[in-house]
């Protein structure tokens, strides 16, 4: 197992326990607290497990090399884990929606909202604090590995921290403010559900972007054209064309050099060209350098 993939399987291990520990925790308070919102709040955290449960799985499968049936390798098998966990997200917050939906109902029908005790008070703070750490961490974490679907969970756990801060603003409103104030607990809960929808959205529209080859960002792109025209050599580049393949990225370009020069120079030049591209992206670069010499008033020939 290499050292990204042992690093990956660390940082989703750890959020798994704590997901565990957290959710038990929480649904012991909210059974003991009769807080409803508690005891969805704790299903959320169960819902984290299943997304820790993905990373561990599809990381596995990305990391294996490349074969007769994957010539660029399996790093979109992470890419696919980002996807069903940002569909997780979504799910969840459907279900938030959908039950504090229900709570408003009955409480505009009249319907007497128990008041909650002051142990599912103390879950949601609880809650929010070590869910934001382990998502500083967790995000830190895949930013440094590149890994997309770490990225993803990471964002899984701030859906969560943001659910526990909805429950805990209902839940002070019920314990402090009397019975009318408890409506408060379902409110608070719908709009925590439309972050967690926008959430799921940017990973879908992220995710699907890569599954269906989409372009590096401009910026990027820029970038990498000024590091391959830096050598003088290098008369101009055409035909870029680049994608993210996992944590991977795939660079396809021309380049247009004298047509006088010797293969071996030519092959030292490209040689070159991938090594400064290395030097700024990182080895999980893969590059294709095709070179097309100008043979005469500035009309190329592929060779």
């Amino acid at each position: 197992m290499n050292q990204r993939l042992r690093a990956i399987y660390r940082v989703t291990f750890i959020g798994l326990v704590v997901n565990l520990v957290l959710a038990a925790g929480k649904l012991a308070a909210g059974l003991v607290g009769r807080s409803g919102a508690m005891i969805a709040d704790a299903v959320h955290s169960l819902s984290d497990m299943a997304t820790d449960v993905v990373v561990l799985v599809f990381a596995k499968l990305s990391a294996k090399p490349e074969d007769a049936t994957h010539n660029f390798g399996h790093g979109k098998y992470e890419t696919l884990a980002t996807v069903i966990i940002s569909l997780f997200l979504a799910g969840v917050g459907i279900g938030i929606l959908w039950d504090s939906i229900g709570a408003i109902i009955r409480a505009v029908r009249g319907e007497w909202l128990p008041r909650p005790g002051l142990i599912a008070l103390i879950a949601a703070v609880v809650s929010i604090v070590v869910k934001e750490l382990l998502y500083q961490y967790t995000v830190r974490e895949g930013r440094r590995l590149e890994s997309p679907s770490v990225v993803a969970n990471a964002w899984h756990h701030r859906s969560d921290a943001l659910s526990s801060i909805g429950t805990f603003i209902g839940i002070a409103c019920a314990y402090f403010l009397g019975d009318k104030w408890r409506v408060a607990d379902p409110v608070v809960a719908s709009i925590v559900s439309l972050f967690i929808f926008k959430i799921a959205y940017d990973l879908i529209r992220d995710g699907f972007g890569e599954l269906l080859e989409r372009s590096l960002p401009a910026d990027v792109e820029q970038e990498i054209r000024n590091i391959v025209v830096h050598s003088p050599e290098v008369h101009d580049l055409h035909a870029l064309r680049t994608r993210r393949i996992g944590s991977a990225m795939a660079v396809d370009v021309h380049i247009r050099v004298d047509g006088s020069m010797e293969v071996e120079r030519s092959h030292e030049l490209v040689a070159d060209i991938k090594r400064r591209l290395r030097q700024r992206f990182g080895d999980r670069i893969i590059v294709t350098i095709q070179v097309d010499p100008i043979i005469s008033a500035g009309h190329p020939s592929s060779c």
